[in-house]
């Protein structure tokens, strides 16, 4: 089992770093996945016999990285899961994109369709049949001249499936190392990092924010 960064946990809740290429929940592919590794740190920690109850409540893309949240208690599961349907579950990305964007911050707006056959969306037209409205906010926080290539904070207003991709890719500025929709850096990890959520406590009721960011190395060296 792979080490586990625990940014916060207390009875309810645990709130931890999903590392890239790591599946969320288990998948054909049989490899280690986070549900699994969340429930084998809760069982040895605790010394608990038999199964773990942890409730998956959202979920990251394989090839993506950063801040996952889990559920406890199925109640605390539950009203996670409501706030994710009422938009009260907030996720911000940091990536790193081909080129120099012509404005500092912006919104984007299209509509996605997902081909389930081959696990790929795509911008359509709105009148397509199942078409989804996928919108998020992003903005410029730096520009490297020599690799050209520009870091931006991203803010979701909806949790369409590869959504953030897609739109970035269709925008003339797709995702560095972005192997399905990407321009450039094949082969490299690709620069999506899942770096604040917030969350109204399942049994609180206070508003939290967890932050975590990538190592600055590679392509993410463009942090420092």
């Amino acid at each position: 089992m792979q080490d586990l960064k625990v940014l916060f946990e207390d009875n309810h809740i645990i709130v931890v770093e999903k590392k890239p290429n790591v599946p969320s929940q288990a998948d054909k592919t049989e490899d280690e996945d986070m549900l699994t590794i969340v429930k084998q740190y809760i069982k040895v920690k605790y010394h608990k016999s038999g199964n773990v109850y942890v409730g998956l409540v959202h979920r990251l893309d394989r090839p993506v990285g950063g801040i996952m949240i889990f559920a406890k208690t199925s109640k605390a599961a539950s009203r996670l899961s409501n706030q994710v349907r009422e938009k009260l579950f907030k996720k911000k990305y940091l990536a790193v994109v081909d080129g120099k964007l012509a404005q500092k911050q912006g919104t984007l707006e299209d509509y996605l369709y997902k081909d389930e056959r081959n696990n790929k969306s795509k911008v359509v037209n709105k009148d397509k049949k199942n078409a989804k409205l996928a919108k998020l906010d992003y903005e410029v926080l730096k520009y490297n001249e020599v690799k050209d290539l520009s870091l931006l904070k991203i803010n979701l207003h909806t949790g369409r499936h590869h959504q953030i991709r897609v739109q970035l890719a269709n925008f003339g500025h797709s995702i560095f190392g972005d192997q399905k929709y990407g321009t450039r850096g094949q082969g490299k990890q690709i620069a999506l990092w899942a770096y604040e959520l917030s969350i109204v406590h399942p049994i609180t009721k206070q508003e939290i924010i967890f932050k975590d960011f990538p190592q600055p190395v590679g392509t993410w060296s463009i942090l420092k």
